[in-house]
């Protein structure tokens, strides 16, 4: 008898298996042209960062870096997390204002910046990884091994790892949605509120907390970047750095996967983009302001008549002002072209704000300087191109910029 149940049983799930076990194998399939530039030119760097990176866990760190004990801490961290984690920024602000301020104009661009959020802070904690000399202690704060709860280390640790379960969260009901999982998704959408308002708390802790890991070098950073508020900047430049990545990624979506996209979000996409441009402008503003109340309390005149001083003003009047003033006219008189140029030297503006804070201006004084290798470089191209790989693929599967299944809009 009980085997005869046991019989029963098995064969009722075996269809239901087949089905799920075929849907997934079919959405393994390459959606979409293979021999674009794209795929040409990032697949050859992706198999060559893989061996690199086997090359590093197999013979040390010491074998494909230029890191030194002087200098433990390079492009990695300071292009790949602590850049990569500005970037991210626009997850929680979009959140913020579509869940807690209730702008439902921006509840189209909810899903595309909580998965490029969530995406963002997957490969850049994996990056983090490659930049630990023995990452499988990277566990430690999690288990309680040597908590070391008086380093600002443990708070960015726990903040990543509780920002990235929040981010889940508010993505699962898409999830739910592509695997046709009607019940689960109701449950789901249900924590998405207390999801949100978990992860803004969680990022704005942890935007700050990065900058506070530099609060201890003060000896080692130049005076023009150093401050007691490093964690505040960091803060308030997340904001239009994460807003300028949703215009920039947002652009590029908006074209290369426009045959996902509803006529109504095609219509109110210009729109957006010069909202957006306003609220840019308006912490811009914030962010120049502070740098010169810090600069004039700090009497930093002295430091300006130098190469480095140079390289700062072109980073504050080129980088900060000028694409401020951008965003504020693209607003005024409606110019895309405008904003989405405002965008981008915003966005090189945050990687060379990050990079003189973490690498250009650390050390400054030092005879031999610390400059990345070709295989550091190779690696990080090769986090940045798997990213985008796997953002690819989600998009083209999962109701992300398309509209949700008719049973999902209705609250079934």
């Amino acid at each position: 008898m009980m085997e005869m149940n046991s019989i029963t049983y098995t064969k009722s799930r075996d269809p239901k298996k087949q089905s799920t076990w075929k849907f997934l194998i079919s959405e393994l399939k390459p959606k979409g042209k293979i021999f674009t530039p794209f795929n040409i030119i990032s697949a050859p760097i992706i198999l060559l960062g893989i061996v690199l990176i086997v090359i590093r866990f197999w013979k040390g760190i010491g074998s494909v870096t230029n890191l030194t004990q002087e200098v433990p801490w390079g492009l990695w961290i300071g292009f790949d997390v602590v850049t990569g984690v500005a970037f991210a920024g626009g997850a929680y602000v979009i959140t913020f204002m579509v869940y807690i301020l209730n702008s439902k104009k921006y509840h189209s661009l909810v899903r595309v910046t909580v998965l490029n959020g969530f995406l963002a802070y997957v490969f850049y904690a994996g990056a983090l990884l490659l930049d630990l000399g023995r990452p499988w202690n990277v566990i430690n704060p999690i288990i309680g091994n040597n908590f070391g709860t008086s380093s600002v280390l443990f708070l960015v640790a726990w903040h990543f790892l509780l920002y990235m379960m929040a981010q889940l969260i508010e993505f699962s009901p898409t999830i739910a949605e592509w695997l046709g999982a009607r019940r689960a998704r109701k449950i789901l959408s249900g924590m998405t509120l207390a999801a949100v308002i978990f992860g803004i708390t969680l990022s704005t802790l942890h935007q700050s907390g990065l900058g506070a890991l530099y609060l201890m070098a003060k000896d080692k950073i130049h005076p023009l970047w150093y401050s007691e508020f490093i964690p505040l900047l960091f803060f308030v430049s997340s904001i239009f750095a994460g807003l300028s990545m949703v215009i920039f990624e947002g652009s590029i979506s908006h074209r290369v996967f426009s045959n996902q996209i509803s006529e109504k979000n095609h219509k109110s996409h210009n729109g957006i983009l010069i909202s957006l441009s306003r609220i840019c402008a308006g912490a811009m503003f914030a962010y120049f302001f502070l740098q010169i109340l810090i600069f004039i309390h700090e009497k930093r005149w002295e430091h300006l008549d130098s190469s480095m001083g140079y390289w700062y003003l072109f980073e504050m009047i080129g980088l900060v002002l000028f694409p401020m003033m951008l965003f504020f006219q693209g607003y005024r008189t409606r110019s895309i072209a405008f904003i989405k140029t405002a965008a981008i030297l915003t966005m090189i503006g945050i990687i060379v704000n990050r990079l003189n804070v973490t690498v250009i201006g650390f050390m400054w004084e030092e005879p031999l300087r610390y400059f990345p290798s070709w295989m550091e470089i190779t690696i990080t191209l090769t986090v940045i191109f798997t990213e985008i790989w796997v953002f690819r693929w989600i998009i083209r599967r999962m109701p992300v910029l398309s509209d949700s299944p008719a049973w999902a809009q209705k609250g079934e």
